[in-house]
């Protein structure tokens, strides 16, 4: 399946650099709403998706069976496209993207009302849907998150005891010196950065600024910060301690052969201890468990190592969002799709992930956060778009891999430099595109 699409819509959720995009009909205002009974809505839908191994196995197919028999005049076609995030973009260049679909990263949030129908207006949907702010537009909502995704560590709990390790970490220092007893207690790789990969470098590192400082709106201070890597900075925290396990030499030897097909079966295996991802992973490395005969509940999921007054923080962040195609010929049928496939389908529990519907309950993978009071931080977007501005004129990339590749290679002795002068060069960046791009 395409995590590393995946990986790209969660960071679209927290500070994407987007691009505008050409083509699409003009806005009509027309609201994709279901009909009150079910029996009103018909036609065929097509529903694009970047999940083709759902599609594949025939999972789509029985989610589609179920919506059928509350929606018996709507027949539900799935397409799985694999290169979801580059044939999609062109393909919205023409009317031909489907009825519904996962809004795709490279489309403007200012744009979605050329593109997509709106679902309702935004002070009635985010009192019924988390993140319903992420495709807000003039009040109006153009998109529903399929789930969302707590952030934290992925790790082999029988390493970690193996290792003598008995709790959390609570700060960075802490976390290296468990990393350090994995090493020297067991022949596990205490961390895998996923470097050849690249992704897993840019939205869970990323997606952890907020659970650091447990402020909803740390993202949005990016926008007026003239320094986001100082000491004691979300960003500063979050990329220090990355440095700091390479620098110390508790990742893997040779970083530019990493796999991430292969690295949950290490971790399911016991061969690595520990990566930062998103809560989706649990349920992938468990399966992976299984396969390899190895034990499914070694795999913990514990918070980035940090405290404000003695409490975990983790951040959500949003899958992709589901839309109506502006141009559909049957915007009730594909929004009747999108409301059952949220609220009745089930499946952000079976993925894991956290349901987008405010009512439902949290995921039984989460169970680690909710039995340590773990609160968990639905990030603000008010100023995600002055942040992208500024990102994209300072050519960081907070939704890239490369700025935390070059940061690993400066660790790891690979390239020139300390890491207070990679920080203060980010920072300056940064200072100077926000004079400019961030107004």
């Amino acid at each position: 399946m395409g995590r590393k699409t995946l990986a790209s819509a969660l960071l679209t959720a927290a500070m994407l650099t987007v691009a505008g995009c050409g083509g699409g009909g003009a806005a009509t205002g027309e609201t994709a709403a279901a009909p009150a009974d079910p029996g009103d809505a018909s036609g065929e839908i097509t529903v694009l998706t970047h999940r083709t191994d759902l599609v594949q196995n025939g999972t789509m197919k029985r989610y589609a069976a179920e919506f059928h028999k509350t929606y018996p005049k709507v027949k539900v076609k799935f397409e799985g496209i694999t290169d979801y995030e580059g044939e999609v973009k062109i393909r919205m260049n023409t009317e031909n993207y489907g009825d519904v679909l996962m809004i795709p990263g490279a489309i403007a949030k200012n744009n979605y009302p050329k593109f997509f129908a709106p679902l309702g207006d935004s002070a009635e949907l985010s009192k019924k849907y988390r993140f319903s702010d992420k495709t807000e537009v003039g009040g109006k909502v153009y998109g529903i998150a399929s789930f969302g995704t707590a952030n934290g560590f992925l790790y082999n709990k029988a390493v970690w005891k193996k290792a003598g390790i008995t709790g959390w970490p609570t700060t960075p220092e802490g976390f290296l010196k468990d990393l350090r007893a994995v090493k020297s207690r067991t022949d596990a790789t205490p961390y895998y950065t996923n470097f050849k990969d690249g992704w897993p470098l840019s939205s869970p590192w990323t997606n952890s600024i907020g659970s650091v400082s447990c402020d909803a709106k740390a993202g949005d201070k990016l926008a007026t910060s003239a320094a986001p890597w100082a000491k004691g900075s979300d960003l500063n925290v979050i990329d220090t301690l990355l440095h700091d396990i390479v620098h110390r030499k508790l990742s893997e030897k040779d970083p530019t052969t990493t796999n991430w097909e292969s690295s949950k079966n290490l971790l399911a295996k016991g061969k690595i201890s520990s990566m930062l991802l998103g809560s989706w992973a649990i349920a992938q490395v468990q399966d992976a468990a299984k396969k390899a005969g190895a034990d499914p509940d070694d795999i913990g999921f514990m918070p980035f190592p940090a405290q404000k007054n003695g409490t975990f923080c983790a951040t959500l962040a949003s899958d992709y969002q589901q839309a109506v195609n502006i141009h559909s010929e049957h915007k009730p049928a594909a929004r009747a799709w999108i409301d059952w496939f949220t609220e009745k389908s089930g499946y952000a529990q079976k993925e894991g992930g956290v349901s987008a519907l405010r009512t439902a309950a949290l995921p039984a993978s989460l169970k680690p956060y909710v039995d340590n009071d773990v609160k968990l931080i639905e990030r603000s977007e008010a100023k995600t778009a002055q942040v992208n501005a500024i990102d994209d004129a300072a050519e960081i990339g907070l939704a890239k891999q490369d700025y935390r590749q070059k940061l690993i290679d400066t660790a790891r002795g690979a390239q020139q430099g300390s890491l207070d002068d990679f920080f203060a060069d980010l920072d300056k960046r940064w200072n100077e595109a926000a004079k400019t791009a961030g107004s």
